[in-house]
């Protein structure tokens, strides 16, 4: 017979309770009035899947929204690309995503930034004498 080769935590130790607490902050967005704060939480509410399931955050993970940012808290494994990919889908959801990117601002938080476009500058310079 084959023994399982699992490892049971010793007695008398707890194991730690991790938090992971990751933040967006759309502020630059929501100034300009493109985006709504609120209605980013709430697609955030609906979409975040806890043990495979949507809509089922329970006690594991936790919302909150702080002006214009929002704090996304798991006592659970959660990943920040998790909620980096829940933040393009809900800016292609609203067509935001051509102007605004998510960026990290730190190891745990992203901003959301407009895209820098630079007008390509023409041959004008270079056409003044040739004519």
């Amino acid at each position: 017979m084959a023994k399982s080769l699992t490892k049971k935590p010793a007695k008398g130790k707890k194991s730690k309770k991790i938090t992971l607490k990751f933040n967006v902050d759309c502020s630059i967005p929501v100034e300009d009035e493109i985006m709504d704060a609120s209605s980013f939480e709430q697609f955030l509410r609906d979409r975040i899947k806890v043990n495979g399931k949507t809509g089922n955050l329970g006690n594991e993970v936790t919302l909150s929204k702080d002006k214009n940012t929002i704090t996304v808290s798991s006592d659970i494994s959660f990943s920040k690309r998790y909620l980096k990919y829940l933040t393009k889908k809900f800016l292609k959801k609203n067509n935001l995503r051509d102007y605004i990117r998510v960026v990290a601002s730190s190891s745990v938080g992203y901003e959301l930034r407009y895209f820098q476009i630079n007008p390509e500058e023409d041959d004008e310079a270079s056409d003044d004498g040739d004519s």
